[in-house]
């Protein structure tokens, strides 16, 4: 294991610190590993190794997230966004070819400015509704923005929860999509990086590294999420939303 000679001590041990953080925030919310680990791993690594640590953790538990309920559960939550999923996974493959034409940073800053906005706006306690009729449309205008977010930089969570969040979608079934549809996208990650040579080597390792105390974390998570009520759990969900919303556009500002 190269990576030893690599990092130091200190370095190594902080990085389990993020991971255990990532995990616990991953587990009460649904959401915030990928955020939270490559913001704080390429504080002190380069960005192919904090790239290559946070892919096997995000892999893990959103496969976790989306089927700890059982097979079954999770394609009934399939069914009933199959068009925002759909629509998601469509946009993540063609916004993905068009990368080099659009300033990720614009997207990052309007962004992250609509999501904090957002999520600001709900916590001062309004709450907006989506009636059925504009269901459909709500599936397809959102799912096209988390995919086309997500094929131009990798990051489609904060509008996927908006999204749920706005449709006042029981806990149980909102962690469960979320994890449906991370994990979707964290199976294309882990597949292209395989072939890329970034999850190999000292990467590969880190990654692997990283799992045990994500796993940790996650599980410390669903615990404190297990005894949150709903409005408890939208609290925390919107909270750790506004971050999410600020970290895009520190993103978009600084780069």
């Amino acid at each position: 294991m190269d990576i030893f000679a690599h990092l130091d001590a200190f370095s190594l041990t902080l990085a389990v610190g993020f991971a255990l953080l990532a995990g616990l925030i991953k587990g009460m919310t649904g959401f915030a590993m990928p955020l939270i680990l490559v913001s704080s791993l390429a504080s002190f690594l380069s960005p192919e190794l904090a790239l290559a640590g946070l892919i096997l953790p995000t892999l893990v538990t959103n496969l976790w997230q989306a089927f700890r309920q059982g097979i079954g559960a999770a394609l009934t939550s399939a069914r009933a966004h199959w068009r925002f999923l759909a629509i998601a996974l469509i946009s993540i493959a063609v916004s993905s070819q068009l990368v080099t034409q659009v300033s990720t940073s614009l997207m990052f800053t309007i962004l992250g400015l609509t999501i904090t906005g957002f999520t600001l706006m709900m916590l001062a306690g309004w709450k907006p509704r989506v009636s059925p009729q504009n269901r459909r449309a709500t599936e397809v205008g959102v799912g096209f923005v988390a995919g086309t977010l997500g094929g131009f930089s990798g990051t489609w969570g904060p509008p996927t929860v908006m999204y749920l969040t706005a449709l006042d979608t029981p806990k149980t079934e909102h962690v469960r999509v979320q994890g449906i549809v991370y994990a979707s996208g964290a199976v294309v990650l882990t597949l292209a990086h395989l072939k890329s040579g970034v999850l190999a080597g000292d990467g590969a390792t880190l990654s692997f590294l990283l799992l045990a105390p994500a796993l940790i974390g996650m599980t410390l998570g669903v615990k404190i999420q297990d005894k949150l009520d709903q409005q408890k759990f939208r609290t925390v969900v919107l909270v750790v939303l506004a971050f999410a919303g600020l970290n895009l556009i520190r993103r978009g500002v600084l780069g």
